[in-house]
């Protein structure tokens, strides 16, 4: 098993954007000194506790402060990108990264950024949206001849040569793409049917150990579509994690910290507008009011000292049948910066070296096309 690392990115509403994106660029260095794999960075553009609206400014920065781990956007939204222009900005992010970089994309599922660009979501116009960018995306990098694909929602032409030195001519450093990776939060997602069928990277977010056990059947679900064999080692849980000397110290600095604060004041209440608290309960029966931040603590988080923490992980492993990678979920904590950097350095020092044996079986992916 590896571990990485996935951010909204997270900040408190009063956190200046500048200085939210300076924790967010000293984290990451953090991770890379540590042995972390890979960082995944959100977008959105409505939400003032996720409030970073373009992932490849704070990339291009993290790439010249890093020199191993592999960073990129968890994902570009995108409906509302242009998909010839990010294409051509993709590419270009790849070679900046020498080859770091990875590609992950959604669909979008905040209200209020479909009403901002006038997508319809409630009717899945923003899922629509999203497959029909990245087969453009993906042709633009894979074509030679020109084309003209007429889209629903967007036209894009891969022109003929003009004045005989004027074409199309970026591509991405790594052959035939970086790795894409694309996340699900819904029972029987879209988008971890889309993961299975393409040979994608799936990521399953933070929800409760036993709802996200259905999400590798839809990665199963998409791959019996192009006839691919899921590789349970290419699957990312993103967990709330938070190590710390004692039980004691690590519930303290999470549920009566920024974790429980974020958790408590922006997630918990925008799950509980969309109906899907239910994601997070260990049972049907448990009542909306019950699922609280401390009910997340004990159900759904992974905290405690290193020696609870292995368990925990041990424990989830077990339930879901197997996974490749854990992605701590990214929280601001530039008021205590040494309890979250401490909490990283437990995960390295004392938590990876023990979970090392977690290793799902199973063939290679076929290569994504």
């Amino acid at each position: 098993m590896e571990f990485g690392y996935f951010t909204m990115p997270s900040h408190p509403p009063e956190r200046g954007l500048k200085a939210g994106h300076d924790w967010d660029l000293q984290t990451f260095r953090w991770l890379d000194e540590l042995g972390f794999s890979e960082i995944w960075v959100g977008e959105h553009h409505t939400a003032p506790w996720e409030p970073h609206p373009a992932p490849d400014l704070l990339i291009a920065q993290a790439l010249l402060q890093t020199s191993r781990i592999r960073i990129g956007p968890g994902g570009f939204l995108l409906p509302y990108h242009h998909p010839a222009e990010l294409a051509n900005r993709v590419a270009m992010l790849d070679h900046l990264s020498e080859g770091r970089l990875n590609f992950g994309i959604a669909a979008s599922g905040l209200p209020s950024d479909w009403a901002m660009f006038n997508v319809d979501g409630m009717s899945g116009a923003n899922r629509d949206m999203t497959r029909e960018a990245l087969d453009i995306i993906l042709k633009l990098w894979s074509s030679e001849a020109p084309f003209h694909y007429g889209g629903k929602y967007w036209q894009v032409d891969r022109p003929e040569t003009m004045f005989g030195f004027l074409k199309p001519h970026i591509r991405p450093l790594q052959a035939p793409h970086p790795p894409i990776g694309v996340a699900g939060l819904s029972k029987r997602s879209d988008t971890l049917k889309l993961a299975g069928e393409r040979g994608f990277l799936p990521m399953s977010l933070n929800l409760n150990p036993a709802y996200v056990a259905s999400h590798w059947e839809s990665v199963e679900e998409g791959a019996r579509k192009s006839g691919r064999t899921p590789r349970r080692a290419d699957w990312r849980l993103v967990r709330e994690i938070f190590v710390a000397d004692t039980d004691e110290e690590a519930w303290r600095l999470s549920v009566g910290d920024m974790m429980g604060r974020m958790m408590g004041e922006y997630f918990l209440p925008l799950l509980a507008n969309f109906g899907f608290k239910d994601y997070l309960k260990h049972d049907p029966a448990v009542a909306d009011s019950d699922v609280t931040v401390e009910y997340c603590a004990h159900r759904n988080w992974i905290i405690g000292s290193p020696d609870t923490v292995v368990r925990r992980i041990e424990d989830i492993y077990a339930d879901v049948g197997g996974f490749g990678q854990l992605l701590v979920f990214g929280f601001d904590y530039a008021g205590k910066p040494e309890a979250w950097r401490h909490s990283l350095e437990l995960i390295a020092r004392e938590v990876m070296p023990r979970v090392k044996h977690l290793v799902p079986d199973g063939p290679r992916l076929a290569a994504a096309q």
